[in-house]
């Protein structure tokens, strides 16, 4: 019995929908270069059943980055698009045919001199394009120091708890399970506690999972939900204290303020629980 033939894989799909962007392009006159970024980029090894496609287009002047912006009929060439939007002054976000993703940003060659992006991956190129257009001319952003970063820290879950106190719990949530452990994880990055360098420089939480043990990133813990930001902030602040120097009155505060917290969060689940 002959059996059936085997599908193509995101991955695959993805490389050949940047395949017919290339012909696309090249057939048009008016583009340079096309770059892959992430996992279609220079993290080829990445590319997996999630990913999508992460791209620059390159294009000789304004006039014709304005056409490439204005229109996606150059896109729709290469597959056809079910819905996009504008999500930048530089680009747009689209969902292709048959479920593929694409994130894209069109510049002049003028322009990529001064843009900040980081190191890609050249597709497909015409032939007089200048040589290192995959490499920003701009410095990429830099974490700021580790005693920014500890400060921060401590302050968002210093507010985060007034937050979760005065019962403004999604933002309380948002500062203690969400800005102190971008934190938390930019630290562990500048103590050299992880593997590898930050998946993502605009991105600091992407592949943590991946990049940081369990002990030193115990999520579950950190990230345990709405109703749990007590919990959370104790984590860090073991987390904290285990790792850095922390300033001992301000550390007093957070611990006072956790103390409130559980008491008050271990109230509100007594009167839930009796109703």
């Amino acid at each position: 019995m002959p059996s059936r033939p085997t599908q193509p894989t995101i991955p695959q799909r993805l490389i050949a929908f940047l395949d017919r962007l290339a012909a696309e392009l090249d057939r048009r006159g008016d583009a340079v270069a096309l770059l892959g970024l992430g996992s279609v980029g220079r993290d080829l090894h990445r590319l997996d059943e999630h990913s999508d496609a992460d791209f620059f287009v390159v294009v000789d002047d304004e006039p014709a980055r304005d056409r490439y912006l204005a229109a996606i009929d150059w896109l729709e060439a290469a597959q056809p698009v079910v819905w996009s939007f504008e999500n930048s002054r530089a680009g747009r976000k689209a969902l292709l045919q048959d479920g593929l993703f694409a994130e894209y940003a069109v510049f002049s060659l003028a322009e990529l001199e001064t843009a900040g992006y980081p190191p890609g991956r050249v597709h497909w190129s015409r032939p007089d394009a200048p040589a290192g257009l995959e490499i920003p001319k701009a410095p990429l952003p830099q974490p700021d120091s580790l005693e920014h970063q500890v400060g921060e820290a401590i302050t968002n879950l210093y507010v985060g708890l007034h937050r979760d106190l005065r019962g403004e719990r999604l933002t309380a949530t948002r500062f203690i399970q969400g800005y102190a452990v971008d934190r938390w994880v930019t630290l562990l990055g500048h103590l050299r506690l992880g593997h590898g360098d930050q998946q993502d420089v605009f991105v600091v939480d992407r592949g943590v999972e991946r990049r940081f043990d369990p002990e030193l990133l115990p999520l579950a813990d950190l990230v345990p939900g709405y109703e749990r930001n007590a919990h959370a902030a104790a984590t860090l602040l073991r987390l904290l204290e285990a790792h850095v120097e922390l300033d001992p009155t301000m550390t007093a505060a957070v611990r006072d303020l956790i103390e409130q917290a559980s008491r008050d969060a271990q109230a509100r689940a007594g009167s839930s629980s009796s109703t």
